[in-house]
């Protein structure tokens, strides 16, 4: 099943704004909550996308961004 190229231009702008909001949310939860326990993080990025109206996110994505946030020195 083929898709139309003219389709997936007509789309790409809803993705750039949908994923700009996901990475506004990621960085802020960075800068707050940076080396802080997963659990805290976690919880800070689900209610930070929620924020950004960008809560539809794969929720492996979410935990993935969470543990990787959670593991940061905490002296960032």
């Amino acid at each position: 099943m083929a898709t139309d190229p003219s389709e997936y231009d007509k789309s790409m702008p809803a993705v750039a704004a949908h994923l700009a909001k996901v990475e506004r949310a990621v960085d802020r939860t960075r800068a707050s909550h940076g080396g802080q326990p997963y659990a805290e993080v976690h919880q800070a990025l689900v209610e930070a996308l929620q924020t950004e109206d960008a809560q539809r996110v794969v929720p492996q994505v979410v935990e993935e961004f969470a543990r990787q946030i959670s593991e940061l020195p905490t002296n960032q």
